[in-house]
């Protein structure tokens, strides 16, 4: 891959100024804001500068391998041959970190669980998958939070929004947005006759407060009493939140105990929806352009099957099939399906970089 030096230099350069800016900078705002920068272009950086020490050994090594001492001669060839079989990678490592990424890449995200067709037992599968992601969280130290939840009439969930906040949630959980669809006997079916149902997932990026400006004047604000399974755990107080966006007609719950929370809550989902309207926008324009839609595209889209009677689990854009399906429902074996889709989508930014070369 032939890297264009002028980009390189490009990069180091604008680190430097970076640098020097946050060196003389006292205000608080833009200082936070050329760290962001900053903390983004290091990895850049380290990676064009290891490339460029690398470029800069080959020509001695080259003149080496030509010396009159044999044991040298041998040594620096032996050494060029390993540099020559390194530079590839690193060339690709520096090409990956320039190409076009996702701005949300490190954000933490809003997970929306909801069951679709197949009744009960649709909201039994949107349990098994909130359960998966929590469990995903959990081994990648990441925290979740529920935010509004509808529970079935047998168990699961009918819908569920919790908010999972970390290092790059939103990077490595966007793939999951679409149908997931399930093939199981339900524990409702007394025939043993195999099902299909289905539940849909929505992963929203968390924005920051000033990237999504709300008017009031837009909302319509409810609060009810949520419903509660009876007894002392009842909510006897009106502290449920529904709030519509008006120009949208969006519409987001939270009915934990505390009203000023759920407002809270409900404003945060109701901004991360109104930003992903902005990026689906986005992503149907870029996907016109691209041979699939990995990392973006339709939300109503199929993407994956879980067969419980073959333990097997397909991933259909990329036509992946693993038989790790309990791994992979308790969150352990996920990566195994993310992994995949990642690189493909990484495949598909380095095309799109290189067309731009």
């Amino acid at each position: 891959m032939q890297l264009p030096q002028a980009r390189l230099q490009q990069v180091l350069e604008r680190f430097q100024e970076v640098e020097a800016r946050m060196g003389a900078s006292t205000d608080g705002g833009e200082i936070v804001k050329l760290s962001k920068e900053h903390a983004e272009l290091r990895p850049v950086v380290d990676a064009v500068q290891a490339l460029e020490r690398a470029r800069g050994e080959a020509p001695e090594l080259e003149a080496m391998a030509r010396a009159d001492d044999a044991e040298m001669a041998a040594l620096a060839r032996d050494e060029l041959e390993a540099l020559k079989e390194r530079l590839p990678d690193l060339e690709r490592s520096v090409a990956l970190l320039l190409a076009p990424k996702d701005k949300d890449e490190n954000a933490s995200a809003i997970l929306e669980v909801r069951a679709g067709t197949g009744g009960d037992e649709a909201a039994l599968f949107a349990g098994d998958l909130f359960r998966m992601y929590q469990r995903y969280a959990q081994l990648h130290g990441w925290r979740v939070e529920v935010d509004s939840v509808s529970e079935g009439e047998v168990g699961g969930y009918k819908e569920i929004i919790a908010s999972i906040t970390g290092e790059g949630v939103f990077g490595r959980l966007k793939f999951e947005s679409g149908v997931h669809r399930v093939q199981r006997v339900p524990e409702t079916e007394a025939g043993g006759r195999i099902h299909t149902s289905a539940a849909t997932v929505a992963v929203l990026p968390e924005v920051e407060d000033v990237e999504i400006e709300i008017n009031d004047a837009d909302l319509r604000i409810d609060t009810y009493r949520s419903s509660g399974a009876g007894g002392q755990h009842v909510n006897k107080t009106d502290s449920a939140v529904r709030i519509t966006h008006l120009p949208t007609g969006i519409v987001v719950t939270s009915s934990e105990k505390s009203q000023h929370q759920n407002r809270a809550r409900a404003l945060k989902v109701l901004k991360a929806r109104l930003y992903e309207q902005q990026r689906e926008a986005l992503d149907t324009a870029r996907a016109s352009a691209r041979k699939s839609q990995v990392g973006s595209g339709d939300r109503s889209e199929r993407i994956r099957t879980y067969n419980f009677p073959q333990g097997r689990v397909t991933d259909h854009r990329i036509n992946l099939t693993l038989y790790n399906l309990p791994k992979v429902l308790e969150g352990e074996a996920l990566d195994d399906v993310i992994n995949p889709l990642i690189a493909e989508d990484q495949a598909e930014r380095l095309a799109t970089l290189e067309e731009g070369f």
